[in-house]
């Protein structure tokens, strides 16, 4: 590395953080599993297959349309654990609390958090807290790990994108990053902009005819689609192409991102999925996709290519609405820091 500090670019999702985590974390203690940089590792015990996965959250502001910090902590691992074909077992949750956040705001964060596992009969069996100095940490910052039971059949991985594989979006993109923008600075779009954080996981239950077709899943969170669709082409050793006319983006997000000069493929997404599946079985699965509310909005967007591959040129290129190409990179870092 050529620079001294830590800067937000780090914790981006783009160029900068994935030099950060190889050229520190993998090069100091990376293995067989760890590098391979899923959502969630895989471990045998036995005959089973277990997922297990960690992240933490930093939001700003912790309440936003359509969720809070806690919320977004407890689905965040949730769907970490489903784009690895599992489904959870159990949480654990880590609380680090600057000295003088309001009790009242723990309190709605945990009945928040209660909320979401009650219904899924997920249960939070262990956890930590800590409390710092006024001023060491910002409100409060959230850390969750889990474990899931993967699925039968369900082999999934960001190295199995073939060519010829249809690459399927759950719903319209963006909607979490720019609620979370829209409420941070005030803007006052309207109509209100709110977060997509959601649960995954009862989607599992519809994927299970199709787990052999099924090659990749990813949640596209930092990074937004165009993040993530780059990390499974560079690991899968492939070029992807997408259609511009087929990706759903809402009128109130496309509006808000034409205004501020974002492109909603880069921004954060917190209740949808990228599923790589074989063409073959690609319409039979959109009609069950499309019957569940929090799918009814998937779509086709793009194919997998041959394995034409060059690292001077991106993997993922956009064919727009007037027929033009155009690379999609990776970015050094976030345009929209502490979203997640």
């Amino acid at each position: 590395m050529t620079k001294d500090t830590i800067t937000l670019s780090d914790g981006g999702g783009g160029k900068q953080a994935a030099r950060l985590i190889r050229e520190v974390f993998l090069s100091t203690y990376g293995n067989a599993e760890l590098n391979k940089l899923e959502d969630a590792a895989e471990i045998k015990v036995g005959r089973e297959r277990i997922a297990f996965t960690t992240d933490s959250y930093t939001v700003k502001p912790v309440f936003f349309p359509g969720g809070d910090i806690g919320t977004l902590a407890i689905c965040g691992t949730i769907n970490d654990l489903f784009v690895k074909g599992a489904y959870p077992l159990a949480l654990a949750t880590g609380f680090i609390l600057e000295e003088g956040f309001p009790v009242s705001d723990l309190k709605k964060i945990a009945v928040a958090m209660h909320a979401v596992v009650k219904v899924l009969n997920i249960p939070i069996i262990t956890g930590d807290t800590k409390v710092v100095t006024r001023g060491e940490v910002d409100g409060i910052f959230i850390n969750t790990s889990g474990i899931g039971m993967v699925q039968k059949d369900m082999d999934i991985s960001c190295a199995y994108a073939r060519p010829g594989d249809d690459i399927i979006v759950s719903g319209a993109i963006a909607e979490h990053g720019m609620a979370i923008l829209n409420a941070r600075e005030q803007l006052g779009f309207s109509p209100e902009i709110k977060s997509d954080v959601a649960p995954l996981c009862p989607v599992l239950a519809y994927l299970s005819d199709y787990a052999v077709s099924i090659h990749a899943m990813r949640d596209p969170t930092r990074g937004g689609l165009a993040g993530i669709l780059n990390e499974i082409a560079l690991v899968s050793k492939v070029t992807i192409k997408l259609w511009e006319n087929k990706i759903p983006v809402t009128q109130e997000v496309q509006s808000c991102c034409s205004l501020l000069g974002i492109d909603p493929l880069y921004v954060a997404n917190e209740g949808k999925f990228v599923m790589i599946v074989e063409s073959s079985a690609t319409a039979a699965l959109l009609r069950h996709l499309r019957k569940i509310p929090v799918t009814s909005r998937s779509a086709v967007i793009g194919k997998v290519q041959d394995k034409t591959f060059s690292d001077a040129v991106p993997p993922v290129s956009l064919e727009t609405h007037l027929g033009v190409e155009r690379f999609l990179p990776l970015l050094e870092g976030d345009p929209l820091p502490r979203i997640c």
